[in-house]
Formats: C-alpha cells, structure tokens, sequence
C-alpha cells in the first residue's frame, strides 16, 4: 500500500506562505540530521567553502594562498570540535552541495541550531530565519548572511509604576480650559480659559487666589519666569502679554502676530519669548525692549507646539504641517527639518534630564534623539486618537492627552503604555466635552494637572495603595521595529 502523498500530509491551500516555510525548513533538518537528537558532525569541506567566501567578502576579493586557506579551514574544523565552545547557530550539512546555492554560489541558512531534545521540538519564534538570497545586499549582509547569531530581544524591559488615579477636581472656569503653567517655586498654578480668563491657584489646597482679564479671546498659551515676577500669556486674539506678578497687571504687550497665538515658550538662561500661531511663524521677542528679534518662518501651516533648551539647537517647533524644525538662534535659519509623522504635531515634550524628546500626533508618539534630531522609536501603542497635551516628569513617567478623553501613561525608556484612563465629565456637560487640551507636572513631578472640555481642571497623583500584585506589568517586547 502506497504511503501518503506529500499533499495530504502537508495542504497547501489554507496555509500562509510563512508556515509553508516553517515547515520546508523543518522537513530539511528532519532529512539531513543523521542522528535524531544529536548535532550532525562538522564538515571540513563546508567549513572550508564558509571560511573562503567570507574571506573574499571581507577582503574585497584578495585571496590569501591556498596553504592559508586550507589551514585557517583546519583551525576553523578543530575549533568546531570542541564542545566546550559556543555552538555555532548555522547549520552544518554533511556535504558540500548543500551549503551552495548552484546559482548564486550564496550559503543557504537552514534555520535555527537543533536542539538537545531532536529536531521534531524545533520551535520558530516571530519572524523566519531563513536567510534571503542577498543579490544587491551590501557587504555586511553578504558576509555574515550564513552565521549570523540570533540574539534575543534587547529591548529594555521597563520598570514597574504605580498607576495614577483623580484626586481633586477643580470648577471655576466658564469655558474650556486650555493652557497651565506652575510657579517655579510650586506654591501656585495658573490656567488660560476660553472664557478670556487667567486664573491662579494654590496648588496644596486647590482654592482660587487670583482672577486676571484682559485677554479677548481664548488664552491658549501660559508661562512663569523662574528669574523675574512675570507670567507670559498668549491667545487667539493674536495678543502675548507680560503680566507683573506684583502688581497684578500687564505692563507689556507684544504685537506682530497676524493670526492666533497658540503656543508660548521661554527661553532657560536668556530673557527671550517664543510665541508660535496660526500665521505659520515662530516669533522670538526680546523680553525687556518688546522688540521681535527674529520670525521663524518655514512652516506651512500653523505653528502649535514649541519648546526651548540651553544649547544648540536652542528652538524646536511642530506644525499643523506634520513637520518638527530645529531653529538656530543666532541666524534665524532652519537646522534640521524631520519629516516623521503623518499628521500635525501639536504636541512635544523635553525630558528633564535626558537630550531626547517626544512628539505626539495622530499617527504615533515619537522619540527623538537631541541634538540631531535622530529618530529612536515608536511608543509601543497608539492611542488613535488627536494628542492635544504631553507632559514627562524627571522620573520617566509621560503622559499624552487626547481629544476623547484618553489620558495614557507611558514608561519613558521603553515606550511601554502601563495605564490607559478616561476622564470623566463633570455633571451636566456632555460626554463630547470629555477632551484634554493641557497637561503639565508640578516641580516635584508627583502631582499632575490636566486642563480639560468640561471646564474643570482635575489633579493626579500616584496610588500609593498599588503593588504589583495587584496591577502587574503586562509587557510583550516588540516583534517588529519600525525604523521611521
């Protein structure tokens, strides 16, 4: 009686493409291993045909004598012998036609070593290891193309995190409130209104201290100085102001804006502004004299997000245009332009201590490398929604804001979402209303403010009742990176 066909053992028609080749891969270990459990027996004539070609790569195509060859082969063979050595992951076929694409004359990777337990237990884990024919890879693919080590994944494993929870919620606002700033010495916050308010808090108690008008739209961007008694406002009335703390009034106004204003920022050591709106410009100003030093144009659309740092490049703006620009300061020229994301990048964040910063968009949350500018990776999750506010703490807990509500928690390092949670409205606004348009952290990065649709400003903090047992870290290391 016939034995079965190969189509009836194996049918091909509900497989992918990739379990076809899984399965190639293990019928070829299952045909060339001569003894089931066992590493078949290093082959000299393989091992010399390896060691040529991979000193024709690397060489450049200078060969060394024969006498060379053959005795770098036999080290290579005695070496191979010895079991007290690591194990070389390729797989060596007993004969040399095996090891040869006839073609191409490229080594054929067959796949993982064989484990102690025979090779029916070989287990393939993500992507195939089979190597792809390298007809215009470079060098240094075609060179290690056939002993190439797999390595895990070195991906860092974040750090366990308490989860933040609500513990105040503050009303007095008429409209949404759309912009915050804390006082350098963390006794006060302020926040800007669409209800054409600036209102300062006390950030222990929560209790209104202080009311300012004078703004006649929206108030979309604050600041404190840490050096004078200032506070910088900035709204959709093209306006920026310069309110004395001491008196309680604006004693200067910037104008050059033509449309909106709706990001503010200040510089760490000089006494410059930066204000960036609808009109596409980045403005810097000279804080004393109200002058404008220089306008940063070369974005296409609305300039919504900036921030400042001590050196090189001091300025970085993100755009309803999806680009981020590095400004030099001292001609008012572009640096760098990145061109990562899909979407308007309307919020980014500087990490305290690290030269890296974060960038929120539609399309994903990315982390970029300072001063360069150079792409490091995606945050592990997206949360498919318009992050409107982002904010990092020194101790590497971001957290980005969206237009429903959402309110993620990452770890910094790994870009692990460990806490994903949904503001509630406060009674009788709608669930529409359920939008974060600010977040920022206090001195002592432990107390969180977030600025919201609903007209309240909500505070969190750590829940100091959680373990990890009872919120464990639920983290899988990512399978595939994108590089961009």
């Amino acid at each position: 009686m016939p034995g079965p066909t190969m189509e009836s053992e194996f049918p091909v028609e509900p497989q992918s493409l990739k379990k076809l080749s899984f399965k190639s891969l293990k019928r070829s270990l299952d045909l060339f291993s001569p003894l089931h459990g066992h590493f078949p027996l290093p082959d000299p004539e393989s091992k010399k045909i390896r060691t040529s070609f991979k000193l024709n790569v690397e060489y450049g195509g200078i060969k060394g004598s024969s006498a060379e060859l053959s005795s770098n082969a036999k080290a290579g063979v005695q070496n191979q012998a010895q079991p007290a050595s690591a194990p070389s992951n390729a797989l060596a076929l007993p004969g040399p036609e095996n090891t040869r694409d006839e073609r191409t004359g490229n080594e054929l990777a067959l796949g993982p070593s064989i484990p102690a337990n025979g090779p029916t237990d070989v287990r393939f884990s993500g992507k195939s290891n089979a190597v792809v024919p390298s007809h215009g890879s470079s060098e240094r693919n075609l060179s290690t193309a056939a002993i190439m080590e797999r390595i895990p994944s070195r991906w860092p494993r974040p750090i366990w995190r308490a989860p933040w929870k609500n513990y105040r919620v503050i009303s007095g606002h008429l409209g949404w409130v759309r912009s915050v700033a804390v006082d350098p010495s963390n006794t006060w916050f302020c926040t800007g209104s669409a209800d054409r308010t600036i209102k300062i808090w006390d950030l222990a108690s929560g209790r209104l201290k202080l009311t300012l008008t004078g703004h006649i739209e929206q108030v979309r961007g604050l600041a404190v100085s840490n050096k004078h008694t200032y506070m910088f406002s900035a709204g959709d009335d093209k306006l920026v102001k310069c309110w004395d703390l001491e008196q309680n009034k604006v004693i200067r106004s910037y104008h050059g804006h033509l449309s909106g204003v709706y990001c503010l920022a200040l510089h760490p050591t000089i006494d410059i502004l930066f204000t960036g709106g609808r009109d596409s410009v980045c403005r810097v100003w000279d804080i004393r004299s109200k002058m404008q030093i220089h306008a940063l144009s070369g974005h296409d659309n609305t300039v919504c997000s900036v921030f400042t740092r001590p050196m090189d490049p001091q300025v970085i703006t993100g755009s309803h245009d999806s680009t981020i620009k590095f400004w030099d300061l001292r001609y008012g020229k572009t640096m760098a332009t990145l061109t990562h994301h899909k979407k308007s990048v309307r919020a980014m964040a500087q990490h305290p201590t690290e030269d890296c910063f974060a960038s929120a968009s539609a399309d994903n949350i990315k982390k970029f490398s300072l001063p360069k500018g150079e792409f490091m990776h995606n945050m592990l999750s997206q949360q498919k929604t318009i992050v409107n506010a982002m904010a990092v703490n020194d101790e590497g807990v971001m957290v980005t804001g969206g237009d429903n509500g959402s309110m993620w928690f990452w770890d910094w390092k790994s870009g692990h979402n460990f806490q994903q949670s949904q503001t509630i409205v406060q009674p009788g606004s709608l669930d529409s209303e359920a939008g974060i348009y600010a977040l920022t952290y206090d001195a002592t990065s432990s107390r969180l403010i977030s600025c919201e649709a609903d007209k309240t400003i909500k505070m969190w903090k750590e829940d100091e009742t959680a373990t990890p047992e009872t919120h464990p870290l639920h983290f899988k290391p990512p399978k595939d990176i994108r590089r961009f």
